[in-house]
């Protein structure tokens, strides 16, 4: 089965990065740029999601991947509250890597390389005063049919889950570095983009982050996500 069918098919302590406060203005971030309050739009969690993530809590989750430098800044904001920001939410991230492959599977025709072993570029953190959690990865490669993209699920404090959605990326920036970076390079541009993903096609306004940075220092992405807590 193909990615773009299968995804189609899919339905504590705390550790705190000292990462400086995001502004919460409307129009900082396409979050709330609506000028409204509203929910992140739910996404498929699939089809590799991590497997025990509760053993995952870290900061630094490249392990051994290598790649362009690239800070992920995520603050957590609660709905039913106006959208003040949400303290104590337990946050996970997931993506692939350099060459579009993800940690704690393969072997099988979804991903031909077996990484079943290792997990690398997941992790786990607590949102701080802030609403913010931050992680040091690499900047995500892309595969097949699908846009370039960040998973993120969240829960409340208890661990009762609020939200699952994806972080799509500028293509701006994901031409240049897929085409320049050397580490890149050798599979060019994606073969999709945000406009024709099955995941952002009807909602990359709700789900686009922020990226800044070069490719001398790496990259910055910064993202509001809106869940109902």
């Amino acid at each position: 089965m193909q990615r773009k069918q299968f995804l189609k098919s899919l339905g504590l302590s705390s550790l705190v990065v000292p990462l400086l406060q995001q502004s919460c203005s409307k129009g900082d971030d396409p979050a709330t740029s609506s000028g409204s309050c509203t929910t992140t739009p739910s996404e498929t969690e699939g089809p590799f999601p991590t497997k025990n993530p509760s053993t995952l809590e870290m900061v630094d989750i490249r392990s051994d991947r290598t790649g362009l430098p690239f800070t992920i800044k995520i603050t957590i904001q609660n709905k039913n509250n106006s959208c003040a920001v949400l303290q104590g939410a337990i946050v996970d991230i997931w993506h692939c890597d350099k060459d579009g492959y993800y940690s704690e599977y393969g072997g099988t025709s979804m991903q031909t390389v077996d990484y079943t072993s290792v997990h690398f570029l997941r992790g786990r953190q607590v949102t701080d005063s802030n609403g913010l959690v931050g992680f040091t990865s690499i900047f995500p490669g892309w595969y097949s049919s699908r846009a370039p993209h960040i998973h993120v699920h969240i829960y409340n404090a208890s661990g009762t889950s609020l939200l699952v959605t994806q972080i799509a990326f500028p293509s701006d920036v994901t031409d240049l570095v897929y085409t320049t970076a050397t580490q890149y390079y050798t599979k060019g541009k994606q073969d999709t983009y945000n406009s024709t993903d099955n995941v952002f096609s009807d909602s990359v306004d709700e789900e686009l982050a922020t990226v800044t940075g070069n490719m001398t220092d790496g990259y910055v992405l910064t993202h509001t996500i809106n869940v109902s807590a």
